[in-house]
């Protein structure tokens, strides 16, 4: 059995059989100790590792469930939500003790983590877990890891699934029947993944949509794809009008 995962062109997906075949890049090597790790310390919410194929792809085991767009209706209830952040927490918990080669290549960076840094997913949307039914079971897409603090992880996914949109965008396309509540949904997420306090969270995701940019431009500079287009179809300044709507509606997010 062949299935094409992702059509795009730009990083195309394969599952064959039991298998997914994914472009290697320079940051596949590193990223496959991780998930070595990962599965060393009983972690079984990520895919293995199988090495590669004669076409030099990535060999990763093939995880049933749900994913890509499918995910964003898994986030809407407060069930979810929870269960998002606990799947983001039980992550950190797991990489907390890696301690990668100082040679290690990343996608926007090299080297280990620095203080108070762990390997963070990069990517953590809920387009790239995979569900059953109502329950995360893997998270995909592990080519963005980044050495970081786990708060990087945390805006992004925060970004994602409170969601800092409007309510246009919340109706239309994040699968919201009403406009949510964004401070309630912060409150709920930070006590599911185990924060003691938000902290400024509105000037923090802004930031952290700008370091996204900055990215994105990092790949594009490359000749990475889809990066390069995104660039030139005016990405970053998309990207800067995002932190900025984030600055304009602190009213939304801003717990009491």
């Amino acid at each position: 059995m062949t299935e094409n995962l992702n059509d795009t062109g730009a990083r195309p997906v394969v599952r064959i059989g039991d298998t997914v075949r994914r472009l290697a890049y320079w940051w596949t090597p590193a990223v496959h100790r991780l998930l070595g790790h990962l599965q060393a310390v009983g972690f079984e919410y990520a895919p293995r590792v199988l090495g590669f194929d004669d076409e030099g792809r990535e060999v990763l085991t093939y995880i049933e469930g749900e994913s890509g767009a499918k995910g964003w209706a898994k986030i809407v209830s407060d069930d979810g939500l929870r269960r998002f952040a606990r799947l983001l927490k039980s992550y950190h918990t797991a990489v907390a003790g890696y301690q990668p080669r100082g040679n290690s290549e990343w996608a926007y960076a090299a080297g280990i983590p620095g203080p108070g840094e762990i390997l963070c997913h990069g990517d953590f949307g809920p387009w790239n877990v995979v569900w059953r039914a109502e329950e995360p079971v893997a998270i995909l897409d592990w080519d963005f890891v980044v050495p970081a603090t786990p708060r990087h992880d945390v805006l992004y996914a925060l970004e994602y699934s409170v969601p800092f949109a409007d309510d246009e965008e919340c109706l239309k396309w994040r699968r919201f029947a009403e406009p949510p509540d964004r401070r309630r949904r912060i409150e709920i997420f930070a006590e599911a993944y185990g924060l003691a306090e938000v902290g400024p969270v509105v000037n923090d995701v802004a930031a952290m949509q700008r370091t996204v940019a900055g990215y994105t431009r990092h790949l594009a500079e490359r000749g990475l794809q889809p990066q390069a287009d995104w660039v030139a179809n005016g990405a970053l300044d998309a990207q800067e009008q995002k932190a900025r709507w984030t600055e304009a509606n602190r009213r939304l997010f801003e717990v009491k």
